[in-house]
């Protein structure tokens, strides 16, 4: 799909880009400083629920039950990722280090290695959507235009032809894939403090285990791990799909000014405030693609801005219910893989 780059400025003659006046209308709303209270008050509540999951699952003991906090510690290790990714943006601390050091404590909590993340979600972040340049349209399982469609190989050419149907139930795999893919990661030598990264990665994998094999038996161990693992995969995954997928895939040279590649590429959630703790702010996903350092708090007043800037420049903003979003990612996936189905599909 091709994007209109056509720069059309706002009636009001103000020097700079599009973005530079849009951002002074963010600053001058106020929104890009710190909210430490409301992330000290996050932060604390889901430690508590973190730490209170795993009391449940020791209280509970063996007990058919203990799966049912399998699946509400699937949601607190979502949430965790979300304060990692939070962190990551410095969201929390404006200083590096802090962000550093909290985002990997987060990253840890959930066996995410923090640096392999960092750097895929910045490169994602700076290319959103571009087929050569975002790591997170890489074909490795599934396929996401049609070109990639006709080159594919093994798995994604197998899987490439139904993905759409196949699509929840192999986000099950997702959480087992990002320890997967941070543990491949530590074999890349340009990652920065992949030691440290390395040292805490294993500790999690090796207490988590300690602590459901010793709370439980063998066989109930494996259906907590399997349930736990399975659920924070379909979460995770669940909070990432409605943002990017199905929206307009940039190629080679296609790269509009940073305003309408950001804004083009990207989608946002409707819902209230139960919806921005369930996506963790994800849902104003435009304007945290714009300006991701804003806390996320801040996203659905500057929301209301971002929108009204659109209208004036006449640049498409897209915004939709939950379920939509995801019927449009499904739809793209399958449109995707037309190739593997019929080889006669025009590109």
């Amino acid at each position: 799909m091709t994007i209109d780059t056509t720069v059309r400025p706002p009636p009001s003659e103000a020097s700079g880009s599009d973005f530079a006046r849009l951002s002074r209308r963010i600053a001058d709303a106020g929104l890009l400083g710190r909210r430490p209270g409301y992330y000290a008050v996050r932060i604390t509540v889901v430690a508590v629920l973190y730490v209170g999951g795993w009391a449940a699952v020791a209280l509970i003991g063996d007990s058919w039950w203990t799966l049912t906090v399998a699946g509400f510690l699937a949601v607190v290790f979502g949430q965790v990722a979300l304060i990692a990714h939070d962190a990551a943006h410095r969201q929390v601390f404006r200083r590096r280090r802090a962000s550093e050091a909290s985002g990997r404590i987060a990253g840890t909590g959930v066996g995410m290695s923090y640096g392999w993340w960092q750097d895929k979600h910045t490169r994602h972040h700076a290319n959103p959507n571009h087929e050569e340049l975002d790591p997170d349209l890489d074909p490795d399982l599934l396929v996401w235009s049609r070109d990639q469609a006709r080159a594919a190989k093994g798995l994604p050419r197998l899987i490439g032809r139904w993905q759409a149907f196949l699509f929840f139930p192999l986000l099950t795999l997702e959480g087992v894939n990002l320890h997967v893919s941070s543990v491949k990661a530590l074999a890349n030598r340009s990652l920065k403090h992949r030691t440290l990264d390395g040292t805490l990665l294993f500790a999690h994998f090796a207490l988590y285990l300690t602590v459901v094999l010793w709370l439980l038996p063998p066989g109930m161990a494996i259906a907590f791990i399997v349930v736990h693992q399975g659920l924070f995969g379909v979460y995770l995954g669940s909070l990432f799909a409605p943002n990017h997928k199905g929206m307009p895939i940039l190629t080679g040279d296609d790269r509009p000014d940073f305003l309408r590649r950001q804004v083009l590429t990207s989608r946002n959630v409707r819902g209230g405030r139960f919806t921005d703790i369930a996506l963790g702010g994800l849902n104003h996903q435009i304007e945290h693609h714009l300006f991701p350092s804003m806390p996320s708090p801040n996203l659905r007043k500057a929301r209301t801005i971002v929108r009204r800037y659109c209208e004036e420049l006449g640049v498409d903003y897209l915004e939709t219910g939950l379920i939509t979003s995801y019927r449009q990612a499904l739809t793209s996936l399958h449109e995707a893989g037309a190739p593997l189905r019929h080889p006669g599909v025009p590109a």
